[in-house]
């Protein structure tokens, strides 16, 4: 089980973060990380997480005045604005059918530039596709929630305070989506 890194001085950095070029720019160095893995992981394309990663930056310092910390903790609000930023995603790409030619060129690009023999290429390629399969099959939540514990970090009081569910609740989501996961990746592979 990994840890969660904490920040030390967050709760100082982040008051001063609204007028203090320093304050913001350790806590985006600290959680760009964290929120490009969820963006990452949420969107699929690495030009396309990247983008929403900086718009969540521009969102958060626009917005860093407005962060009341009796609310909830500051990861719990920045990964909110991170979420929304996602579900906007998602609903313009809904509204613009397009090829993924980033995938296609992504694609080649890594088996044209990786140390790896074609046939690791081919076989590490194959499982991306069956996991990205799987996790398909899950509901939005159920993604949203690997994503947040998973690639973000998060703590499940953290993603509790930030969803609106309860930290037992989150707790069996995560369970029953990862146990789904691992049935659903068995019988493929």
């Amino acid at each position: 089980m990994s840890t969660i890194e904490i920040l030390p001085g967050e709760a100082e950095l982040v008051a001063r973060a609204a007028t203090d070029q320093d304050a913001f720019a350790a806590l985006y160095d600290f959680f760009l990380p964290r929120i490009y893995k969820y963006m990452r992981y949420r969107v699929g394309d690495i030009n396309e997480a990247e983008e929403l990663t900086s718009q969540v930056f521009e969102r958060v310092l626009g917005r860093i005045g407005s962060y009341r910390p009796e609310r909830g903790p500051f990861a719990a609000w920045l990964f909110a604005i991170a979420h929304n930023t996602v579900v906007d995603y998602q609903r313009a790409q809904k509204r613009r059918s397009r090829v993924p030619l980033e995938l296609i060129r992504e694609t080649i690009w890594e088996t044209a530039c990786t140390a790896a023999g074609p046939e690791e290429t081919v076989i590490r390629n194959e499982r991306r596709e069956k996991i990205l399969s799987a996790l398909s099959r899950l509901s939005d939540r159920e993604r949203n929630l690997i994503a947040l514990k998973f690639s973000a970090g998060l703590t499940n009081r953290v993603i509790a305070e930030m969803s609106g569910l309860t930290r037992s609740n989150v707790a069996v989501i995560l369970y029953r989506a990862v146990r789904r996961l691992r049935a659903e990746l068995d019988l493929e592979m």
